[in-house]
């Protein structure tokens, strides 16, 4: 111990924060932190869920809550639920841990549930711009690791998510700028592809899945001409409304007011068949 303190010391111009403690309280301290912030995670796409059904917008919501310094603005972005190798295996260890001692944590048990069956749901944000239908639509997913900066596909939700738009009959094709070899590894019946651009191309609708910076430019416009509908379903609150809206995009994100097809759409040339193919169940 008196090694770890040496070693912390210089990084402090008072005494370095370091709590001694013992092994189990050690444990539960580090379970105890991720599940919270997983908790925190699961609140606001809660949150999310009621601001699309009242007008509201969970970012302000979100930024509002997060100036009060007891609940801070971290890990308020509202999304298609956790993943990783942290936050799902330590909320499961300490509902475990839990149950073998007879503690029920209802909160904890609460949290892997909603997680878990909101990443299969979004691909009814999908769905829903199409009336419902995806068999035979091409769906280009951008961004298939649980975060950016990672190649990491462990419990990734954009495997439910394209799992589901799978069974509902969806083409997939998808692009990730470091995830794919492990995503090949988990999804089969995917069209793998190069880049953003050549991902979109001819896809009916594109879902922004994870928010790679190169994700967060695109060029609109090339984006919308290449698609043979142009539709995006954004998780991530890359962008905004008012400005899909400008692109002619229909747009669909998380706890934000969305542009509905057909109005509003840009209709690229030569493309209003497919345009209304694409809206038609």
């Amino acid at each position: 111990m008196k090694i770890a303190a040496e070693i912390y010391r210089p990084l402090y111009l008072n005494q370095a924060p370091i709590l001694y403690t013992d092994r189990r309280t050690a444990e539960l301290i580090k379970y105890a932190a991720n599940a919270f912030l997983a908790t925190k995670i699961t609140f606001i796409n809660e949150i999310a869920d009621l601001c699309e059904r009242v007008g509201a917008n969970v970012q302000e919501v979100a930024r509002g809550i997060g100036f009060d310094n007891r609940i801070g603005s971290k890990f308020l972005h509202a999304g298609p639920g956790f993943g990783g190798s942290c936050f799902p295996k330590d909320v499961r260890a300490l509902i475990k841990t839990a149950q073998d001692h007879d503690v029920p944590l209802r909160i904890l048990e609460a949290v892997e549930t909603v997680n878990d069956t909101r990443k299969r749901a979004m691909a009814r944000k999908v769905s829903s711009a199409f009336a419902g239908v995806l068999r035979g639509k091409t769906v280009a997913v951008l961004g298939l690791t649980f975060k950016p900066n990672t190649d990491d596909m462990r419990e990734a939700p954009s495997i439910s998510l394209i799992t589901a738009l799978q069974d509902m009959g969806a083409k997939v094709r998808a692009y990730d700028p470091v995830g794919m070899e492990q995503a090949q590894q988990v999804l089969t019946d995917v069209t793998y592809c190069q880049g953003p651009y050549d991902c979109v191309e001819e896809a009916d609708a594109v879902v922004i899945m994870t928010e790679w910076e190169q994700f967060r430019a695109l060029d609109l416009e090339r984006v919308r001409d290449l698609m043979a509908c142009p539709v995006m379903v954004d998780l991530r609150n890359v962008y905004h409304p008012d400005d899909m809206k400008r692109h002619g995009f229909a747009y669909t994100c998380v706890g934000r007011a969305p542009t509905h097809p057909p109005v509003n759409v840009y209709v690229p040339p030569n493309r209003a068949e497919s345009l209304s193919r694409a809206f038609s169940p």
